[in-house]
């Protein structure tokens, strides 16, 4: 498959041919950046169904994912089982000490991992990871520091984008999309 997006032409193919992990931020990456809390105090986080499917087919590619959130959330948990994400770090206030543990657990390089972050908390990992990776929203530093900028909105496809990009990289798209073809 040939270009499936005119934004493939800015994506580093290079670097995204390494990667095995993906970590993700939450809040403004893979939910909106907003907090919604309900009249009852009930923290209350939106996830998007595309995003989601789009992380499945890279994690049936062999692509680990991880999540590594400053805050810590119930709705997470949950959106993080229903993926099969295996490695969750909830209200951590340095991320480089987890990203250093999957490094450890999975006996990877920086070279191999992809960061998506848009605030100053993921400035270290993202400065660390072979592929950095932000959102239109992101603070300008975080922008300057990625290696890519998505087209799409944090929540709102992003992932998806990326997910996408790296298995059109790894030549793993088509056959991915072709279990939905056939």
């Amino acid at each position: 498959m040939e270009n499936l997006n005119i934004r493939d032409k800015h994506f580093p193919k290079s670097k995204a041919k390494n990667i095995r992990l993906v970590v993700f931020d939450v809040d403004g990456i893979l939910s909106p950046p907003k907090i919604l809390i309900s009249n009852s105090g009930e923290i209350l986080k939106e996830f998007n169904v595309l995003d989601g499917l789009g992380m499945q087919l890279l994690k049936e590619t062999g692509v680990e994912l991880a999540i590594i959130s400053g805050r810590t959330s119930v709705a997470v948990d949950i959106r993080a089982a229903e993926l099969n994400i295996k490695y969750v770090f909830q209200g951590v206030a340095d991320k480089l000490i987890p990203y250093n543990e999957l490094l450890s657990m999975l006996n990877l390089q920086d070279y191999q991992v992809a960061v998506m972050g848009d605030d100053f908390p993921d400035l270290r990992i993202l400065g660390r990871c072979g592929l950095g990776i932000t959102v239109p929203h992101a603070k300008k530093t975080l922008q300057e520091k990625s290696d890519y900028k998505t087209e799409n909105p944090g929540g709102n496809g992003a992932v998806r984008e990326v997910c996408e990009l790296i298995m059109q990289a790894q030549d793993t798209l088509e056959k991915q999309m072709d279990k939905y073809s056939q």
